[in-house]
């Protein structure tokens, strides 16, 4: 398909007085597609910088370096192949200012640079002020805090019986996303950096039984200060050695590849630390090499620096980051960071987007920063047609998720951020029998319905000190004196177990395309996220998971882990997922009660605090036996077992609530069933 206005507003008509703008930004995409076919061979050459910059090993193994760095006189390779001589290994500059050597074997087949040994770049500018940098395309940097927190730029290249060999294909595209996001450095019981290796021994069992799909792998881009949740990235194109090595990534992939599990990796495209000696700035004395000079380059709330997205280096230097992850690691995705400030020149500082379409094609969009999205997700669906690719938005732009190639901006996926706003709003300032049962369906539903959404209760941004989980915000204090089942269970942990799994499946069911969960959250982690830092003494005591206290059978903590599997299983039977939207049916305010059908299912709540209802009237649209599937009061997960779960339900030909039959159900108060067709 291509860009066609017709097809445009059959999507939304109210894009009608926004065509003009529309067809601007892909016309500035053609123009810089058809750039990249005529003088780089198309995508499938351009995205494979990494082959020409950077450290290349030859097949007689000699190593080539090439970095691209205009404003440098003088380039120098030191390390400790050549005990940092800065005059023994000069590079040549062309006419694009690409400096380049080739360092010749030290004898057949013997690479000069010794596996892992370090090195830099050493450069004189215009000036005569000598500057020494990490290579901006390295593979692996190191970081010893014993001696600086500056990292060492590392060479990589095991021996062959060393390299870790992929031996599982990546399972198909889900259908159903359902999303496990995880940190591997905080996967420990233990207060330590956990490893690739224990993530992958430990947590990936976990992950599969749980009943996800896809893995969204957080803090892999190696970043400088741990507790910035792998958010100010340094070396675009190094894994993280915090965790381990790159083949022990590559491992930990592979696995979960061979347990069907899909991974992505959470791209920090949006901005990079303004580290100098480590990092991308400044990196041949210039302000504009990778990034916008003066206060354009820079994010004022986020204190670090902000890409050309003009820049035909820069375009190549992140279309190959994205297409290295996948070459070299076999990532299945990208959850994008940051799309909001990419796509806004205001970044979305001090701004609240009210859903007026002229804040989406006005002035303050930056188009270049629209233009690079919509080259990204173009060139990796065209050189990987099953990749997934997912927005993070704020604002709600239209077409984020319809391709570029008619208009588009080219994601797979958008995640739907307003919903785990609600429900905090929710915990935090209203009482259970004021929630307004409308407004929650309104949120839960209220989205671009061809454009798939991601629908979570909370993620990682709830989980960091500072806020609070949902599970904190239900249970709060009680959660260290009464999750065990030898004490009595109190009120306020009844409602918290109740209304936890409520939220979690109403949302996952009702919110959207895709659903997703942060690591622990699934089963009510009982303290918040805090990395170490000077403010906490460096302690890593709030820098992990508690796998203990799920895994102790006397914990209440299981209940809600048995929900989740349960939850996501019986999603993976009945893909409401991949469903079109739900038929809400009845939306009561009296009652708290909400009933909706999706793929077949029919689903009830009732989150009335107090009153349970006997034989209570629903509609379905299809005629037949309906038995329980799943209900929340189940024993096993944690519920009083007030609901017959071996009932029928027989639907009786007469219309309600807008559908064609109905059947009576009990449903007590905080609970929630799912019935399906005999």
């Amino acid at each position: 398909m291509s860009y066609n206005e017709k097809a445009i507003l059959e999507l939304d008509p109210w894009l009608e007085p926004f065509l003009p703008a529309i067809a601007h930004r892909y016309e500035a995409f053609t123009k810089w597609k058809n750039t990249i076919q005529a003088h780089e061979g198309g995508y499938d050459a351009f995205t494979k910088g990494f082959l020409k910059f950077g450290f290349n090993v030859r097949e007689d193994s000699s190593v080539v370096y090439r970095e691209w760095a205009p404003n440098a006189i003088e380039a120098v390779l030191i390390g400790e192949f050549n005990d940092w001589h800065r005059t023994s290994h000069p590079l040549k500059k062309d006419e694009y200012g690409v400096w380049e050597i080739t360092v010749p074997p030290k004898a057949p087949g013997v690479c000069a640079i010794s596996h892992d040994s370090r090195l830099k770049i050493s450069m004189i500018l215009p000036t005569g002020e000598r500057i020494e940098r990490l290579p901006t395309w390295i593979r692996r940097v190191t970081q010893d805090l014993s001696v600086s927190p500056v990292y060492d730029a590392r060479f990589w290249n095991p021996l062959p019986e060393d390299r870790y060999v992929f031996k599982n294909k990546a399972p198909p595209k889900p259908a159903s996303l359902r999303i496990y996001e995880a940190h591997v450095g905080i996967a420990s019981s233990e207060p330590k950096v956990a490893t690739y290796k224990e993530f992958t021994t430990n947590v990936l069992p976990r992950i599969k039984a749980l009943g996800y799909n896809t893995i969204q792998l957080m803090a892999i881009m190696e970043h400088a200060y741990y507790a910035s949740f792998g958010y100010q990235v340094t070396n675009f194109f190094a894994a993280s050695s915090r965790f381990g090595n790159p083949e022990e990534l590559k491992e930990l992939i592979d696995t979960a590849h061979g347990l069907g599990l899909t991974v992505l990796l959470d791209v920090v495209h949006s901005h990079a630390c303004k580290n100098v000696l480590d990092g991308l700035n400044l990196f041949d004395g210039t302000d504009h090499l990778y990034f916008h000079e003066g206060s354009k380059g820079r994010h004022e709330l986020w204190d670090s620096r902000l890409f050309n997205y003009g820049s035909h280096e820069v375009l190549r230097f992140l279309l190959s980051n994205l297409r290295f992850w996948i070459d070299e690691y076999h990532f299945d995705g990208f959850r994008f960071d940051g799309v909001t400030s990419m796509m806004y020149v205001h970044h979305g500082i001090g701004t609240g987007f009210s859903g007026g379409y002229h804040e989406y094609f006005g002035g303050g969009v930056d188009q270049e920063g629209v233009v690079y999205l919509m080259l990204a997700n173009d060139a990796m669906h065209t050189l990987f047609p099953d990749i997934i690719t997912i927005a993070e938005d704020v604002s709600g732009m239209p077409l984020l998720c319809i391709p570029a190639s008619t208009g588009g901006v080219g994601f797979d996926y958008r995640l739907s951020m307003a919903i785990p706003d609600k429900w905090i709003k929710l915990l935090k300032h209203s009482q259970d029998d004021a929630w307004d049962i409308g407004d929650i369906v309104h949120t839960l539903i209220n989205r671009r319905h061809l454009e798939k959404s991601i629908a979570y209760a909370e993620s990682h941004d709830q989980a960091l000190v500072g806020d609070k989980t949902i599970a904190f915000w239900l249970m709060d204090k009680e959660m260290y004196t009464n999750m065990s089942d030898i004490s009595p269970m109190t009120p306020v942990i009844s409602r918290g177990l109740a209304l936890h799994k409520m939220i979690r499946l109403i949302t996952h069911a009702l919110g959207g395309e895709g659903y997703l969960n942060f690591i622990g959250n699934e089963f009510g982690h009982p303290e918040w996220l805090d990395f170490p830092r000077e403010g906490n003494g460096n302690s890593f005591h709030y820098a992990r998971r508690q796998w203990n206290v799920v895994d102790d059978d006397l914990l209440r903590y299981k209940y809600l882990n048995n929900f989740d599997a349960a939850m996501n299983n019986l999603d993976a039977r009945h893909n409401w997922l991949a469903a079109p939207q739900a038929w809400v049916s009845l939306k009561h305010e009296g009652d708290k009660v909400v009933v909706f059908e999706r793929a077949g299912l029919l689903f009830v709540f009732n989150f009335h605090p107090t009153n349970s209802f006997t034989d209570y009237r629903v509609g379905v649209d299809v005629a037949g036996e309906y038995k329980i599937v799943l209900s929340s009061d189940d024993k096993q997960y944690g519920g009083f077992e007030n609901i017959d779960v071996k009932a029928k339900f027989q639907t009786t030909p007469l219309e309600w609530n807008g559908r064609k039959n109905w059947l009576q159900v009990y449903i007590p108060s905080r609970t929630s069933i799912v019935l399906a067709k005999v």
